[in-house]
């Protein structure tokens, strides 16, 4: 079993794109494989936000988004669990300065490098700077 750092956009490419991208479809089966990933606390709220973003530009309804998020936790998500470890605020910042990152993006990178974990993104951005930082990307 490996363990992996999951960002919430390869998630939401899963659950909210009409074609999932051949890279997501790659991870969501290393899930589906019994390998484990780890998400930082945000991921959760990230998530609820890209199904409220869709929502709003009508590409789901709120029905919609119950029945996704139902068969989600019903399969994928099982192979999903939550960082325990708080990151410093300062930290993240320090992270998100130095790489050009959004505050979100950077906790991710953090995640990975704290926990010595690879890290799975669709984030052109986000996966520069993974390399930059010695974080292996799936």
């Amino acid at each position: 079993m490996k363990r992996f750092v999951l960002d919430a956009s390869v998630t939401l490419a899963w659950l909210i794109d009409r074609t999932i991208p051949p890279y997501a479809a790659r991870i969501k089966q290393l899930l589906l494989s019994g390998d484990r990933a780890i998400v930082p606390s945000l991921w959760r709220r990230e998530i609820a936000n890209g199904f409220l973003v869709a929502e709003r530009r009508g590409l789901l309804t709120p029905s919609d988004t119950m029945q996704i998020l139902q068969a989600f936790e019903a399969g994928v998500a099982r192979g999903i669990e939550e960082s325990l470890q708080a990151l410093p605020m300062c930290g993240v910042m320090t992270t998100a300065r130095q790489f050009q990152l959004t505050a979100y993006d950077a906790e991710y990178l953090d995640t990975a490098r704290i926990q010595q974990l690879p890290l799975a993104t669709l984030d052109r951005q986000l996966e520069k700077a993974a390399l930059q930082s010695g974080v292996q990307v799936l």
